[in-house]
């Protein structure tokens, strides 16, 4: 990371007062979860997204994505917040940062401390059947089903989905209308371990961008947003952040 871009990031950070970070998989990767995108690692190198993790399928044969999710929940489950989370965390105490958007399923910047959390993608904590509506625990829910390999159903006998969004699912409005407002009104934009490729997503950098909001960019790989920031910040992130806080 070179040092002018690590004065430039400090030095706008020190100023907000308004700050939103938008994070995606990148943030979760130093805690041992895996990414999606990664040749070789990444979860979508294991399987066709389409056929295990879309509604049609879902609804078609649920199985495969129990057993792909189911493993990839057992991640989640035993990974504990990173120095990024901690340091967002850090930020919304000293009041700089107003708002953590996420992509990411994994409850980890609750778990370090964050208050406001807007969870773009769902959370795989609640479970919800999907005849009657009911909502379940979601963590109990793929720990049973990683014990007997039954696909969970509700006492009515609907099928029960975790409530995280896959492709071909809207993402939930209200969620993605409060992250348009945060993002459109904040004071500084901090993008955190995101490729920005997963619409709709994605193009939330443009809300800051086209009003002039200064964007810092913290992540390993090339973005499309890298040329319209005022930093970029190429470093593991459970570096950069802390060093961003002077830790």
């Amino acid at each position: 990371m070179s040092e002018e871009a690590y004065r430039r990031a400090a030095a706008l950070l020190s100023r907000s007062r308004r700050a939103v970070a938008l994070t995606g998989a990148g943030i979760s990767t130093p805690s041992g979860i895996a990414d999606f995108r990664t040749p070789g690692t990444g979860l979508w190198s294991q399987v066709d997204p389409e056929e295990v993790a879309s509604i049609n399928s879902f609804l078609r044969d649920p199985a495969p994505f129990y057993d792909w999710f189911g493993a990839a929940a057992g991640q989640m489950f035993a990974a504990e917040p990173n120095p990024a989370h901690r340091a967002l965390a850090e930020m919304e105490e000293r009041g700089i940062l107003r708002a953590v958007v996420t992509q990411n399923i994994d409850g980890l910047h609750q778990k370090a401390g964050s208050g406001y959390v807007l969870e773009l993608h769902g959370s795989y904590r609640t479970a919800t059947c999907l005849r009657c509506g009911a909502t379940t625990d979601g963590r109990a829910l793929l720990e049973g089903f990683l014990q007997d390999h039954q696909v969970p159903r509700c006492s009515c006998g609907g099928l029960i989905k975790p409530d995280v969004v896959l492709y071909g699912e809207m993402l939930p409005l209200a969620v993605l209308q409060k992250a348009e407002e945060e993002i459109a009104t904040c004071d500084l934009l901090l993008v955190v371990g995101s490729s920005l490729v997963v619409s709709p997503a994605a193009q939330l950098p443009w809300l800051a961008i086209r009003s002039r909001t200064p964007l810092i960019l913290c992540n390993l790989q090339a973005t499309w947003a890298d040329s319209y920031a005022q930093a970029v910040l190429r470093e593991d992130v459970a570096k950069s952040l802390p060093a961003l806080l002077g830790g």
